[in-house]
C-alpha cells in the first residue's frame, strides 16, 4: 500500500473538522464538552464504531470509548488517544471564529487537539474506504479534561492502554515534520492567602490584604525558576469589593521539569514555603502531577516507523521530547510503546490566533494511515 494514493479530501476533512471546531467544549463546561463528544459519537457511530460513554466523574465531562469493528475484536491492539476538551471559554468563536485563509484554517481547539484527532478517524475511514483491514483491532479513547491534567480520567487512561499493544496520540505535530517521544513532568500546585479585612477608607491599617501577600508570593515563586525546573503562576482570584482589604486570594501555580528528581525537588520546595501561622497566612496544596516520559526502544521503534511513512511524502521527520504534558505522559511512563504529537501541525495554541496547517492536515492524515495498516503483533 502507497500512502501517497490513498484518497484523501483535505476539503471535506476541513468540512467535517469545522462541526468540531464549531463545537465549542472548554473543560470547565462539561455540558459543552459532552455535546462534542455526542458529534464525535455519531461520527464514530458511522464509522460502524462501537460507542461506550463513560460518565464523568469529579465534575468533569464524559468520556468516549469506540471500538472499531474487527476480526480480531477483544485482543490487544492500538489505541488512538485523544482528548476534545479546550482551554477557549464559550464565546471564543466571536473573536476566533473558523476560517480558511491559504494554507491556515483557524479556530479555537482546531490544532490542540481537534485537527489531529479528527484527521486520526479520516485515516480509518480512508484505510475501509479501499479495503484494508488494520492488522490489529483499533480503539479510540476520547478524555474531557486533559487540559487541566487530567484528574479524573488518568486511571481510565492507564487502564484502557494497559488492553492495549501500541498507544499512537495525536496531539499536535512538531513543526516541520516531528513528533513527541518523550514529556517533561508537570506539577500543579494550588495557593491561597488568609489576611485580615478591613475597611479601605475608614480603617485601611486595621486590615493585611490577602492580595499583597499573593503578589509577594507569586514573585518568590516565579523566581524559584531555574534550568532544572520551572515555576509560574497563571490563573489568579482575589478580592470581592475595593473598598474592602481582601481577606483572601487564591492562584494555581504550575512547576516542569525534564527530569523527575528536579520536579520532586521542586515539590519540595514549594510545600515548604507554607506558613499557616503566618500573620497573612499562606497555603499551598499539591494538585494534579503528570509523570516525566522517556522513551524506551518500543517507543523508538514507532517513530522509525512513523518516519518511514514521512519520508514515502518527502517529509524529513525528526523526533524530541515536549515541555508540554499529554496523556502520553502517563502510558509513556508505564512502559507502554507510546507515540505523541502524530496529528496535524499549527501554531497560536491555546491563544486567539490558534490555527493548522492545512496540508498536513491531509499528509499528518496518510502517515496515520501507514501506521494503522501496518502496525502488528
Amino acid at each position: 500500500m502507497k500512502i501517497a494514493e490513498l484518497p484523501f479530501d483535505v476539503e471535506a476533512m476541513l468540512k467535517g473538522l469545522r462541526v468540531w471546531v464549531e463545537t465549542e467544549s472548554p473543560t470547565f463546561v462539561p455540558a459543552a464538552v459532552n455535546r462534542m463528544m455526542d458529534v464525535a459519537s455519531r461520527d464514530l457511530a458511522l464509522m460502524g464504531a462501537t460507542i461506550e460513554r463513560i460518565p464523568g466523574r469529579m465534575g468533569w465531562g464524559d468520556c468516549v470509548r469506540a471500538r472499531m469493528p474487527h476480526t480480531r475484536q477483544g485482543e490487544p491492539g492500538v489505541l488512538i488517544m485523544a482528548h476534545l476538551d479546550t482551554v477557549h471559554p464559550i464565546g471564543t468563536l466571536e473573536a476566533l471564529p473558523y476560517r480558511r485563509e491559504g494554507d491556515r484554517a483557524y479556530g479555537p481547539g482546531i490544532c490542540d487537539m481537534k485537527g489531529g484527532t479528527y484527521l486520526s478517524l479520516e485515516a480509518l475511514r480512508v484505510l475501509a474506504r479501499v479495503g484494508v483491514e488494520t492488522p490489529l483491532p483499533v480503539t479510540i479513547l476520547l478524555t474531557s479534561e486533559e487540559e487541566i491534567g487530567t484528574p479524573s480520567a488518568r486511571d481510565l487512561v492507564e487502564a484502557e492502554a494497559a488492553r492495549q499493544r501500541y498507544i499512537l496520540v495525536p496531539e499536535p505535530g512538531r513543526e516541520g515534520g516531528g513528533c513527541t517521544t518523550g514529556r517533561y513532568a508537570i506539577a500543579r500546585f494550588n495557593i491561597a492567602t488568609d489576611g485580615k479585612p478591613s475597611h479601605a477608607g475608614a480603617q485601611l491599617s486595621a486590615g493585611r490584604s490577602a492580595i499583597r501577600e499573593m503578589c509577594r508570593r507569586i514573585i518568590e515563586i516565579e523566581a524559584m525558576t531555574g534550568e532544572d525546573c520551572t515555576f509560574s503562576v497563571g490563573v489568579l482570584h482575589a478580592g470581592t469589593w475595593v473598598n474592602c482589604v481582601s481577606s483572601r486570594a487564591e492562584a494555581e501555580v504550575l512547576s516542569m521539569a525534564k527530569r523527575q528528581e528536579d520536579l520532586d525537588a521542586g515539590v519540595a520546595k514549594m510545600l515548604a514555603m507554607a506558613d499557616a501561622d503566618a500573620e497573612v497566612a499562606f497555603h499551598v496544596s499539591r494538585g494534579v502531577t503528570r509523570p516525566v516520559w522517556e522513551p524506551n526502544g518500543e517507543t523508538m521503534a514507532l517513530y522509525e516507523m512513523m518516519k518511514g511513512f514521512a519520508a514515502e511524502l518527502g517529509i524529513e521527520s525528526y523526533h524530541e521530547a515536549s515541555g508540554g504534558g499529554s496523556d502520553g505522559n502517563f502510558t509513556g511512563a508505564l512502559g507502554f510503546p507510546t507515540l505523541d504529537g502524530l496529528g496535524v501541525e499549527g501554531a497560536g495554541i491555546h491563544t486567539l490566533n490558534e490555527h493548522i496547517n492545512v496540508p498536513t492536515l491531509e499528509s499528518r492524515g496518510r502517515i496515520m494511515a501507514g501506521m494503522l495498516a501496518t502496525l502488528a503483533d
